[in-house]
Formats: structure tokens, sequence, C-alpha cells
């Protein structure tokens, strides 16, 4: 217990970068010791069967204990949540402008693995049919749209529920946030497995093939964090946004980096907006909702690939294109989360837009995925942060509106 103490009570960040280093070092020297990858497939694993059950869990027993009266700053979230998204879609399309990229297919085979939507529609019809699907399939299979939607109906039904069944609700959120704060505590030992496993596969490679590609995404997202944000949040509040940021990418940023889960992070959130002061019956709601629908980092991803796409096969983007596509992109992001394989299974979509063959746009699906340990955890890292961003700014700007003093 004295050994469990000590290491706990290292920062996690330092134990974290630890484990990140060890792995890329053991990834070089002993690339054949396949055993250490097993501790990263232990740790996803763990985080993907536990964070579905959360968010059911936990808006349901938010909403069944609310009191009421945040309507007004549910909107403005929502609002926020909607907007950024939108906002990182353009940006990105600007980046591309700037910066375009031809990715290099050679030895890059399309899959059949994964099946791409055909168009918008078959996207919004998914979307619908993700909704209202059975609420222990949408569970089992990490459906973060229908276990929004059921843990809603389940939260408003139990309103007016015992005192009881509603404790034992509160009891069981509270119960399964310590679980997850537990498997984050091993997160170390996850990434020195990740990492080993990336390293040993790729080498660092895929910074000399695809590095253009990797520098738009990352310096895309760069921006959408420390620029678009805190503009928004500084017009929202007329107050100097970089501490409100500084902080959430300190504490939630950084840590959903590394476990790439914007679900698995949601206790991780829930005590930097009680640490902020925040209303609890507020982001209790706000944050799940955000995991769900909040994703500046998957709008980058799906406007930069296609593209990127586009500029492969000599496509003339023209700035119609870019402007449907930017609407395109923030749309199907926010039921990226809901889709097998995230947001990299819209680019196709994007790419259809452009006429690009789906053989050559599924072979930049799976450019995606050989670079996705940088962009899935950049991208979780924007999402995951923006969702306490947009929460604690909604708040303040009530906050402001009676003349209460703001924390940072």
């Amino acid at each position: 217990m004295e050994i469990i103490k000590k290491w706990n009570s290292i920062s996690l960040i330092i134990r974290i970068l630890c484990g990140l280093i060890l792995g890329a070092i053991l990834g070089l020297l002993i690339p054949k010791a396949t055993g250490i990858a097993i501790l990263g497939e232990l740790f996803v694993g763990a985080l993907k069967a536990v964070a579905p059950i959360l968010v059911l869990v936990l808006v349901a027993s938010s909403l069944a204990n609310a009191k009421g009266g945040h309507a007004k700053k549910f909107r403005t979230v929502i609002i926020l949540y909607l907007f950024s998204t939108m906002t990182a879609a353009v940006l990105a399309v600007i980046m591309n402008f700037l910066f375009p990229t031809r990715i290099p297919l050679d030895g890059i085979v399309a899959t059949n693995e994964y099946t791409a939507p055909s168009g918008m529609a078959e996207v919004i019809v998914n979307l619908l049919k993700s909704i209202v699907a059975n609420p222990v399939d949408a569970v089992l299979n990490a459906n973060y749209i229908g276990i929004l939607f059921w843990a809603i109906i389940l939260g408003i039904a139990l309103k007016h529920g015992s005192e009881g069944t509603k404790t034992m609700l509160s009891d069981l959120a509270d119960a399964i946030s310590k679980i997850v704060r537990g498997i984050i505590s091993c997160a170390p030992f996850g990434i020195l497995g990740l990492v080993f496993n990336s390293v040993s596969t790729s080498g660092l490679d895929i910074f000399k093939t695809y590095g253009h590609l990797v520098g738009v995404l990352v310096c895309t997202m760069l921006l959408v964090a420390f620029a678009v944000n805190p503009l928004i949040v500084g017009l929202l509040l007329r107050h100097n946004p970089y501490p409100l940021i500084w902080k959430c990418i300190r504490t939630s940023g950084i840590t959903a980096f590394f476990t790439r889960s914007s679900a698995a992070n949601i206790p991780v959130n829930m005590e930097l907006c009680e640490e902020l002061g925040l209303d609890e019956d507020m982001y209790s709601v706000s944050i799940p909702l955000g995991a769900t629908i909040n994703m500046n980092g998957a709008a980058v991803t799906i406007t930069t690939f296609s593209l990127s796409a586009a500029y492969t096969m000599d496509v003339h983007v023209t700035l119609i294109m870019a402007i449907a596509l930017s609407f395109v992109a923030a749309f199907s992001a926010c039921g990226a989360s809901g889709v097998a394989g995230g947001s990299l299974l819209l680019v196709p979509l994007g790419c259809s837009l452009f006429g690009v063959a789906p053989d050559v746009s599924m072979a930049i699906v799976g450019v995606g995925f050989i670079i996705s340990v940088i962009q899935d955890s950049m991208e979780t890292a924007l999402n995951s942060s923006g969702d306490a961003i947009f929460t604690a700014t909604a708040e303040f700007r009530e906050w402001k509106k009676e003349g209460r003093k703001l924390p940072l």
C-alpha cells in the first residue's frame, strides 16, 4: 500500500511521460518483445469497456437529481460546441489552402474492413438509427449518440422517482467514476505498451513519409486550441481567456492526449469543473454531452484528409466546394463518436464532394490509421479540453451578468 501511495503521489503527467519515453526506447531496442504491447491493449480495452456505462449512468443520475433552471446555460454550451466545431473545419480549410498536402499512396492498399458512408443522406439516416438503437446494444458497441439519448430518457423518467432510487443511481455513478479514475492511474503502463507497439511496428518512418500531413494536422489543431478557442471565449466573456484555456489543456487535454478517449476523460473534466466552482447540475450533463457532439478535432481530421485526397488526385478545389466541405465535416464530426473507426471513416464522405474514387479515399483512410497514434491523440486532446472550456465559459458568462468575480 505504501508503494501504491507513493506511486499515486507522483504527478500523473510525469508518470505518463516516463511511460512514453520508456515505451519508445524499448520499441527501438527490443522491437520483437511483443508481450510489452499487451499492456496497451489491456489499458485501451478497460477504457472501452467502462466508458459507455459511465456515460449512461452519469447522465441519467445527473438529470434525475437535477434541480432545474439551467436552460439558458445549456443553450449557450450547445451553441458553443457546434460553433467551435464549424470554426475548426473552416480553419482546416484555410490551412490546407495555404499548405496543400499530397499523400504518397505507394504500398497503401484500400481496406474493406470498414464501410464508409456513401453520402450525407446515409450519414443522417445512420445518425437517426444510432439515436434510437437498442440501449443494451448501444452500450455494447460504444454508440455514444444512442447511449446519450437513452440516458436522457431514463434520467427524465426517474426525475419523479423515489429518493432511494435517485441516491442509488448517484452512488452508482460515483462508483463507476472511481473505477475510471483507477484505470486512468494505470495510464503510464498502458501508454508504455501503446508507444512500444507503434514504434516497434512503424519506427519513425511515419514522420519521413507523412511528415507534411502530420504537420498540417498538428498545427491546425494547435491553432484551434490556442487561437480560435481563446478568441471565442474572450469575445464572449470580455476577459483574458488564456488562464482558463491553459488550465483546461493542462488538466484535461494532456490526459486525453494519452488516454485517447473523450468518454474515459469525463471524470477528469468533472473534477476540473468542480475545482473551478461550476454548478454540478450543469457540468454533470454538459461534459458527457460534449464528449459526444463537441468534435473540433474530428472536424479538422475530416477536412484535412479530404482536401489532401483532392490535392493528391489533382482535383481543383473551388471556394464553394471548400465551404460545402466545412459544413459536411462539422455536421459529420458530431456523429463521429458513434461510428466504428471514428472520424477517419467519415473521410470518404468528404472525398466524395471532390469526385475522388472510393478506392482512393479508403486508401487515404489507411494512411490515417498509420498516423493515428498522433492524429487520434491530438484530436482527443482538443475535443476533451474543449468540453471543459465551453462548459466553464457558459457558466462564467452568467456569473459576469450577476456581477460575480471569475476564478481565473
